[in-house]
This record gives C-alpha cells, structure tokens and sequence, in this order.
C-alpha cells in the first residue's frame, strides 16, 4: 500500500513550546503534558491504523496532507455556523498550523515512518466541523 489515511479523533493539538526543567542540576527540555498526551494518543491511533491498511513502515520520500477539523464555536451566530459547515469560514485561531504538523508528524515517526526528514511535500488545512478531527493522509512519492 503506498499510502494510508489515518484520522484522529478531538480537537486538534498544537506542539507546544518545550518546558525547561532544572531537576538533578542540569538543565533539561521536555514536551508539555498536553503536547505529549496528544502524541501518545496518535501513536495509539496509527498503531491500531496501520495493519488494518496494511501500510508498511518506510523510509521512502513522502508526502503528507493534514486537516484539521475544529468545532464550530457556540458563542457564533446561526449565519456563521452554516458558512463554517459549508466550509466558506475559516478557522483564524489557535492552533496554529505548523505547530499541528510538527505535533502529528513528530507522534508519528517511528511508527509509520522512520523520520519526519522523509516528508518532502506537506499540505495542512484547518476548517470547522460538527465533529472535530484531524485527518492525515501519508503518501510514498
């Protein structure tokens, strides 16, 4: 199989900035909790993913397209909500897009691939949903 789509179920989660911490003397970096939560749970995902799709774990050049689906916000009006479903809004707020990719293709490397170097062509989307996901399609190119 040269490619698999993967889909995450929630809201999506950004890589968040690494925490310092100085414990035993020497300073140290580590993923927030929440970053490294969201990581934990996307290998969890691709794990169950990856033989049902009979994707093989490569080292090959790939491509991958990420969407992120947000909920739409409750506080907005009814217009808003149907042009959000329609896909004519926009999400214009955090998380940003980059630091989407950077969380999912970080949870997914030694798992579906060996690196995230591999990726050598990239797609990321945000738009609003009724059910929020993020969907990641992998492509050996």
């Amino acid at each position: 199989m040269s490619e698999i789509l993967i889909t995450i179920p929630g809201e999506p989660c950004a890589q968040g900035r690494p925490r310092i911490s100085t414990a035993g003397g020497f300073p140290r970096a580590y993923d927030p909790a929440k970053s490294r939560n969201y990581k934990a749970f996307v290998k969890l995902i691709a794990q169950e993913e990856i033989p049902v799709q009979g994707w093989r774990y490569t080292e090959l050049p790939l491509a991958v397209t990420i969407t992120a689906y947000m909920s739409i916000p409750s506080s907005k009006s009814k217009k808003f909500k149907q042009a959000a479903a329609l896909g004519v809004e926009r999400p214009t707020k955090k998380p940003d897009i980059d630091n989407i990719f950077k969380c999912v293709t970080d949870a997914l490397s030694g798992i579906a691939y060996k690196d995230d170097k591999q990726i050598v062509a990239a797609t990321v989307n945000k738009r609003y949903a009724e059910v929020p996901r993020v969907e990641v399609l992998i492509r050996i190119i």
